[in-house]
């Protein structure tokens, strides 16, 4: 009886909170939330049913098939579904922080961390027989680029957040400017 009462001020809290975030909003601003969050229940309904896919992928494997340890193409297959369900939890995740933060946009960063996701699932799947040399340069060269753009990005933000802080230890101590 605790644990449901407990339960109901928790969903009690989110919703006065989420009417407190859309009071404070404009129009287009309340819209943009309301996207978020139709975009954020779409990707649980699909991350939902990437995990059932993989449960039923593994048990399949393992009554029926039996796991070949040998077999790389199973392999692959299951660390694909595995990736995607990750994808897809990293892309709520991003837009769970632009909702909680008011942001406007999704960060740069986030997109090239999921592209970077992404890319690693493609090489994952290869089947080295089957890829041209171009093919597996054209991947290594888009991994190196958006290595080089992530590192750059948080470098950035790294120096943002580290003058944001230099410039409140001023604000908050006078004799710091001198």
């Amino acid at each position: 009886m605790e644990d449901l009462s407990m339960k109901r001020s928790w969903q009690s809290r989110d919703w006065s909170r989420l009417i407190k975030l859309f009071r404070g909003l404009t129009f287009y601003e309340r819209f943009e939330q309301a996207i978020i969050l139709t975009l954020i229940a779409l990707i649980m309904l699909v991350t939902v049913i990437a995990t059932i896919h993989l449960i039923g992928a593994v048990w399949h494997l393992v009554v029926d098939v039996g796991i070949d340890p040998i077999n790389q193409t199973i392999f692959q297959a299951i660390f694909g579904a595995i990736f995607t369900v990750i994808i897809a939890l990293e892309f709520k995740h991003s837009l769970l922080v632009v909702l909680a933060q008011h942001e406007n946009v999704i960060r740069v960063r986030t997109i090239v961390l999921i592209a970077l996701l992404a890319i690693a699932r493609k090489f994952i799947l290869l089947d080295l027989r089957d890829v041209t040399a171009m093919e597996l340069f054209a991947l290594s060269a888009a991994v190196l680029a958006l290595g080089i753009v992530y590192w750059l990005v948080r470098e950035q933000d790294a120096r943002v957040a580290r003058d944001a802080r230099e410039q409140a230890h001023l604000e908050d101590n006078p004799a710091a400017r001198c």
